[in-house]
């Protein structure tokens, strides 16, 4: 699988559309101005028909196999272990739920079928016993 998103697919848009793999269904991020931000620097000399994310070797579009491998290469070079792309959607979850406490609208982001798949995705029901178990004594 590889990720084919190319410029023009973020270039004065204000949404990136994609279809997942998993359901089919098509997904609308909106593009908001810190992202607008990163795109319009990392993209200045790149042409609507580049890939955002091309190969070095052979300019096509890199697989999520080496979207791992680049970022695990990171992680390692700042001394992270076990950093990969499910990561970074784990982290946003997370990140996103602490800040908004909006379980609803994550579970409609990511397709959960109820809250608690969301909450177990994000291992809020861990941290929560973690929490009231330190805090707790007889």
């Amino acid at each position: 699988m590889t990720i084919p998103l190319k410029l023009r697919d973020v270039r004065n848009n204000s949404h990136i559309c994609l279809e997942e793999k998993k359901t089919g269904k098509q997904k609308r991020f909106v593009i908001n101005a810190d992202l607008r931000k990163q795109i319009d620097e990392y993209t200045q000399d790149m042409s609507d028909d580049s890939y955002l994310f091309p190969s070095q070797k052979t300019g096509k579009p890199i697989t999520r196999v080496q979207a791992y491998r680049v970022l695990n290469s990171a992680a390692k070079q700042v001394g992270l272990d076990e950093i990969g792309t499910h990561t970074m959607r784990k982290t946003f979850v997370y990140h996103f739920y602490q800040a908004t406490k909006d379980v609803a609208l994550l579970q409609e982001i990511f397709n959960h079928s109820a809250p608690s798949v969301t909450f177990r995705y994000i291992g809020i029901n861990q941290d929560v016993m973690d929490r009231a178990l330190n805090d707790f004594s007889l």
